[in-house]
């Protein structure tokens, strides 16, 4: 599903070049859930943003469900993003203006064909599926950091991707809160075989997913299998 092969991405300034990336050679299966552990700084946000196409390396290959990216305009990697890609994130990054509603409809605004009705019958069927369906008229400053979250994932699923990258997506929450994310997301990679690419700093949560790979300085230093969801 995604395939990285011998990426590199150096930040440049005029007196300073920063390696994130180097000799990056990683392959996701399809239907897979992976975690990505390592300290701060070690690029593993960078490989994420790498494989949801918001980052172009600097040197290597990128491939996403078969299809090797070979442009990077802007207006091309956006419908890939929007067709193949869903994003949640550590901080939500859920308009506080907008009902929750209306937030999980956001993505659907990006693509041609989708009624109102329709944008609203899937926003909803999202929100029944991470138990938020009574919340549809409220507000993110109305709900609780482990709510806010449930909707950020409800946004992710609507366009119903076959990818799912989740940038620390636990992180600000309590342990109750953040086992019932790692449920949540559990649940969508099981049953509905949504390939999961998580970064973390937990390593319980990390060792709840198939597999587990340990970036250090910018590199892959190990990659464990831990489950075999297929035999259990």
């Amino acid at each position: 599903m995604i395939t990285l092969s011998n990426i590199e991405k150096v930040y440049q300034t005029k007196t300073i070049e920063t390696v994130a990336l180097q000799n990056v050679n990683l392959h996701v299966p399809k239907g897979e859930f992976l975690s990505i552990m390592g300290p701060s700084g070690c690029g593993k946000s960078t490989l994420l943003n790498t494989m949801g196409l918001l980052d172009i390396p600097t040197s290597g290959t990128v491939e996403i469900d078969g299809q090797v990216i070979r442009t990077y305009k802007d207006k091309e990697l956006a419908h890939i993003r929007n067709e193949k890609i869903g994003f949640i994130f550590q901080s939500y990054h859920l308009v506080n203006d907008l009902s929750v509603l209306d937030n999980v409809e956001l993505p659907l605004l990006y693509r041609s064909g989708i009624s109102a009705s329709e944008r609203s019958k899937r926003a909803k069927l999202a929100l029944e599926k991470v138990g938020l369906s009574a919340r549809t008229k409220h507000y993110p400053n109305q709900l609780s950091g482990g709510q806010r979250q449930r909707v950020a994932i409800a946004r992710a699923l609507i366009g119903q991707p076959q990818i799912i990258l989740a940038d620390e997506p636990t992180g600000n929450l309590d342990s109750v809160m953040g086992e019932e994310i790692m449920n949540i997301l559990l649940d969508l990679n099981k049953v509905d075989g949504t390939t999961i690419v998580m970064v973390t700093h937990d390593e319980g949560m990390a060792l709840k997913t198939e597999r587990l790979v340990r970036f250090f300085d910018g590199q892959q230093v190990s990659d464990s299998k831990i489950f075999d969801y297929a035999n259990v």
